[in-house]
């Protein structure tokens, strides 16, 4: 290929363009734009397909020595599943773990409860059960003054306290601490209004009351004999309405 001369030796121009000769003797003008565009868009196809072909070959060498894509498809699809499977059962012991420690947790509650209760049982009822002032000062046993007094002793830190009316510690008058429970116990009975109707007949005193009557006013009275025969619950209910023995 060669520029086209004329008679003159002048290069031939073809609307703007050289007109060049070609080997099988056909004359044509070169658009020199046209050809720069078209080496630009061939280049950049082919670094396109240059960087496509380098990224399938980099893919590719992930799966080298596999020769069955197909079994190598379905091991994937087997080890998907089985991790699928794997969570269930994750789940699952988590679920059973958790079950299993809750009942663990509430069995402990529920022992903790019952030792709770036997201790409230042996410091708070064996208290009015061994209470010497209850068996020297009051005419009523010692379940039904539980029964009447009870509510008044909690426990506390794994020790007994009494509390008053007013939910203040009972303190001891010797000692400023926490009164005993014969202590406590004669405190709460002597802020009782009707603390004749259950001391013994000796122990009443300074009231001028006469048989049959507290403080000047008629008593209602019941036979020891009858009143023996209710429950703890009903003989508290008795000496709070006022009851004297008889």
């Amino acid at each position: 290929m060669k520029l086209k001369l004329d008679a003159n030796g002048h290069v031939v121009v073809e609307n703007g363009m050289p007109v060049y000769e070609y080997d099988d003797g056909s004359a044509k003008p070169f658009d020199a734009v046209q050809s720069a565009a078209a080496i630009k868009r061939l280049n950049t196809e082919a670094k396109t397909h240059r960087e496509a072909k380098e990224a399938a070959e980099t893919k590719a060498a992930a799966f080298a020595g596999i020769e069955d894509p197909e079994a190598a498809r379905q091991a994937l699809q087997t080890v998907a599943s089985l991790d699928g499977k794997l969570k269930v059962e994750i789940e699952k012991v988590r679920g059973e773990t958790a079950k299993a420690l809750q009942g663990r947790i509430d069995a402990a509650e529920a022992k903790a409860k019952e030792i709770e209760s036997r201790l409230h049982g042996e410091l708070i009822g064996g208290g009015f059960a061994r209470s010497k002032f209850i068996a020297e000062k009051l005419a009523i046993p010692a379940d039904v003054a539980q029964a009447f007094f009870g509510s008044a002793f909690v426990i506390e830190n794994g020790q007994m306290v009494a509390k008053g009316r007013d939910g203040s510690p009972i303190l001891s008058k010797t000692t400023g601490q926490a009164a005993s429970f014969d202590e406590a116990l004669e405190v709460l009975v002597g802020g009782y209004e009707r603390k004749d109707s259950i001391l013994k007949a000796d122990q009443k005193g300074g009231t001028g009351a006469q048989p049959g009557t507290t403080g000047g006013k008629a008593t209602k009275q019941m036979p020891e004999s009858e009143f023996n025969a209710l429950s703890p619950k009903d003989q508290a209910a008795r000496m709070q309405e006022g009851y004297v023995l008889t």
